[in-house]
């Protein structure tokens, strides 16, 4: 939790990074949506914080392509094209890939059993039709492959590339046919994982993720074709 510096003046303000935690949550969530002004005065009376570390933020989320800053307009969230979707995809399929080949070589029998325990959850969350924790839980399934790769740089680079299309994955994603779809995905590749198979564990990683990019081009002809 980022501390709210109104209701206790004794707590400390809030960084710049973690003000731009709290906005990029937001727009991760579809709570900031695109187009949205970012009003800096808002900002400060809800985090508690200096004009110069509300800046510092938009800045920084500027400088990872959340956040457009305009002379005279102030910052809003930066609208995401298909085309820059397209480019996040690509650069997912080669980290992701990296990441799923060193889960299989590397990976402790903890984060094993984390895996093995958040697909169960998913495979609850096919057979109850829960979609919206289903999108929570495979946030978290792709981030156990990351982390238990053990390349951290990797980790910051999806942490960033991830937040523009999270707001389209909880919205429209995974209705029940693309929810079913994506978990035999996971079944395949924690199998994979867990027999310590690096190279199918990496070309199902990919294949799994320019599939979503394909489910994402076709819902953004639904929604605007």
């Amino acid at each position: 939790m980022l501390p709210l510096m109104n209701d206790n003046a004794e707590k400390r303000p809030p960084t710049g990074a973690e003000i731009a935690d709290w906005v990029r949550e937001r727009i991760r969530t579809g709570r900031f949506v695109p187009g949205q002004r970012l009003v800096e005065v808002d900002i400060i009376r809800k985090m508690g914080a200096s004009r110069s570390k509300v800046r510092e933020a938009l800045q920084r989320l500027e400088g990872e392509g959340l956040v457009q800053i305009e002379e005279f307009r102030g910052a809003s969230v930066k609208s995401t094209g298909l085309e820059e979707v397209a480019q996040i995809y690509r650069a997912r399929v080669a980290l992701e890939g990296i990441c799923a080949a060193d889960f299989a070589r590397f990976a402790s029998d903890a984060h094993k059993e984390q895996l093995r325990s958040v697909q169960e959850q998913l495979d609850r969350c096919v057979e109850e039709r829960a979609p919206d924790r289903f999108g929570r839980l495979n946030i978290e399934w792709h981030r156990l492959i990351v982390e238990g790769s053990g390349n951290a740089v990797i980790a910051e680079l999806l942490k960033r590339l991830n937040v523009p299309i999270h707001r389209l994955l909880f919205e429209s994603f995974y209705d029940e046919g693309r929810l079913r779809t994506a978990n035999a995905d996971h079944q395949k590749m924690l199998q994979l994982l867990m027999a310590g198979d690096a190279d199918g564990a990496e070309a199902a990683m990919r294949r799994h993720i320019s599939d979503g990019f394909e489910t994402l081009s076709k819902i953004e002809s639904e929604f605007y074709g």
